[in-house]
């Protein structure tokens, strides 16, 4: 099964490359959970373009991107600007998972738990995406068997 290739802006590289050296403590830690395919095994980039926009983690085989907002995102106009990018990106196939600052730095145990469970439903949806090599993830009751 091939990846769907997104567009990306490349004057992005620059800023997104900055964002990766500068994230916020809720990132590094939701990163610290996602790096090196700690989840079901997929891989997981930061701060990656796409199209005109950066997304804080996003997964290329789940088409997948997860947001941490934090206090900037409170206003009503950053709530519509969130928004608006969310739907000009959702209109490649991507998907977002979004969390609270607060919830990632407090509850990481249900914020994976969220992923987890996200990941098991896209799994069970599309059998016929699991790339080759890649094994579909085993549910909780299949694991102690």
């Amino acid at each position: 099964m091939k990846r769907k290739i997104l567009p990306y802006n490349p004057k992005l590289k620059s800023l997104a490359k900055a964002l990766r050296q500068n994230m916020t403590f809720a990132e590094v830690l939701l990163w610290n959970e996602l790096k090196q395919k700690k989840i079901y095994g997929y891989d997981f980039d930061r701060q990656r373009p796409i199209n005109n926009y950066i997304v804080d983690f996003y997964c290329k085989d789940l088409m997948l991107a997860i947001e941490v907002d934090g206090i900037s995102h409170y206003s009503e106009e950053a709530f519509n600007a969130d928004n608006k990018r969310q739907s000009r990106i959702e209109t490649f196939g991507v998907k977002f998972l979004r969390f609270d600052d607060e919830e990632v730095r407090k509850d990481m145990p249900n914020v994976l738990r969220s992923i987890e469970g996200w990941i098991l439903d896209w799994e069970e949806a599309n059998p016929e995406k699991i790339y080759p090599g890649r094994e579909p993830t085993p549910s909780p009751s299949e694991e102690g068997s």
